[in-house]
């Protein structure tokens, strides 16, 4: 399990957003995101670039912290 946090975040909209967008990646599975903390966590059944996660989360309108 993986945690990143996550800035920007401030309704359950933008939850679905973010979990969404770390879904879409190759090799992430199993995404929950957490408002009150402002995190993400996910399982990588491979190695996921950071720069590859920064770019889905942009895309969504976040950033990582």
């Amino acid at each position: 399990m993986k945690t990143v946090k996550i800035k920007g975040m401030s309704c359950q909209h933008c939850v679905k957003s973010v979990t969404k967008a770390l879904s879409e990646i190759a090799g992430i599975h199993d995404v929950k995101v957490d408002l009150e903390r402002g995190e993400a966590t996910f399982d990588e059944v491979q190695p996921v670039d950071q720069e590859l996660l920064r770019e889905h989360i942009k895309k969504a309108g976040f950033e990582l912290g």
